[in-house]
């Protein structure tokens, strides 16, 4: 099985209001991991500030790609990994998935 970064992009850009917010977002990843079982690899972590480098060493704020996170899951190829993706919560909060093949190389 080959593993699969899927890249989390946009969403809420604010923080739940509430602890009962924050409970149900918690509980909503917690139950879409456990839907997906041993195919986590790495469940990853949600980016916090981030700065851009550019080719001529110029540093700016602010990632261009406006990534929200991260996770990498096993599956048989690229197709089956984009199905698990489809029950991503981020969906829900109007954010999209990006899903990739890692290359090893080392």
């Amino acid at each position: 099985m080959a593993h699969y970064v899927l890249a989390y992009r946009g969403g809420s850009s604010e923080p739940p209001g509430s602890e009962a917010e924050m409970n149900a977002l918690v509980a909503a990843w917690t139950a879409w991991f456990g839907k997906l079982g041993s195919a986590v690899v790495d469940a990853g972590n949600p980016f916090a500030a981030s700065k851009t480098v550019a080719s001529g060493g110029a540093v700016s704020d602010g990632g261009a790609s406006a990534l929200a996170g991260y996770s990498i899951v096993a599956a048989a190829d690229i197709g089956a990994a984009s199905e698990l993706a489809k029950g991503c919560p981020i969906l829900a909060a109007g954010g999209s998935v990006e899903v990739y093949e890692i290359h090893p190389m080392m």
